[in-house]
């Protein structure tokens, strides 16, 4: 019996010139309905394009796909088209939210797309901005908004035309530590009691260890899967390396910040306060790397 999400032997190449970079390879896992998993790795081990797959934005090269219990390996663009529309949502890491609408307004918009009558839509933008917490933020537009606000606004948007699917790409993204907890706590509400199959792309160990079961990817394939409640050694290993790499990748957000500083390709408010962030990410992470002996 076919799982309510699996992916059979997945291949993705990707064509840069005259060179053939292999995303996926041969990459197979079930989800059942209902669950929340997390998937980790690092950088370039094909977590993002898996996820692509998965919520209809990419195609595989090979192997087989079921969604919502439906096999969408050959499916058209229509088909796919009305796959992220009704079934899978998206928590993209850049949060895709329009810069010129209110956050009532980016709420609003998918349920404009699949023609939901005005009253309907009214109540639930209403409601889901009132869930997490942004009433008094319902008219304003996103660089108006705090760095957690605007992750608010791009779950609730993505709950808008209420898909039993939800899928997040780095959901904390730079938020700080506080910031990301709630974050989490929101999603586990989502799984939890909306009853949503939540899949959690994420260097964060905090968030790994609350979801049921961890993919960790390596080269484009699963190279183990674990429920965090399992062998205590075995989930030490796992979240140690979680942290190794996810230390490895602030490094890097940090050097790249400071580029974008120096080049004026951000604003001094906006550098502030992503620096902040990601530096109390890297304290917290040397503080419980140390803390685990390493």
């Amino acid at each position: 019996m076919v799982s309510y999400i699996q992916c059979d032997d997945l291949m993705k190449v990707f064509k840069l010139g005259n060179l053939e970079v292999q995303a996926l390879r041969g990459l197979s896992m079930k989800i059942e309905q209902g669950e929340m998993i997390a998937i980790v790795g690092p950088s370039g081990s094909g977590k993002t394009t898996l996820l692509n797959i998965i919520g209809g934005l990419a195609r595989a090269t090979a192997g087989k796909t079921w969604i919502a219990g439906r096999d969408i390996t050959n499916a058209s663009n229509a088909e796919l088209g009305k796959l992220r529309q009704k079934v899978v949502g998206h928590i993209f890491q850049t949060l895709n939210l329009i810069p010129t609408l209110t956050a009532y307004e980016n709420v609003e918009l998918p349920m404009l797309a699949v023609n939901t009558p005005a009253n309907e839509r009214k109540k639930r933008t209403t409601d889901l901005l009132e869930r997490v917490g942004l009433t008094l933020r319902a008219k304003h537009k996103p660089d108006e908004l705090s760095g957690g606000e605007k992750q608010r606004v791009a779950i609730v948007s993505a709950l808008a035309n209420d898909p039993p699917i939800l899928i997040c790409d780095e959901p904390t993204g730079d938020l700080d530590t506080e910031t990301g907890a709630k974050i989490v706590r929101f999603l586990h509400e989502v799984n939890k009691e909306m009853g949503k199959t939540v899949l959690v792309v994420t260097h964060d160990p905090a968030i790994a260890r609350q979801t049921d079961r961890i993919y960790r990817i390596m080269d484009g394939t699963i190279i183990s899967m674990q429920k965090p409640s399992e062998s205590a050694a075995a989930s030490a290993a796992l979240m140690a390396q979680m942290y190794k790499d996810r230390l490895i990748e602030t490094n890097i957000e940090i050097s790249g910040l400071q580029l974008m500083y120096k080049k004026q390709n951000i604003d001094a408010a906006n550098f502030a306060e992503r620096w902040n962030n990601l530096n109390q990410t890297k304290h917290f992470i040397e503080q419980e790397l140390h803390r685990m002996g390493f």
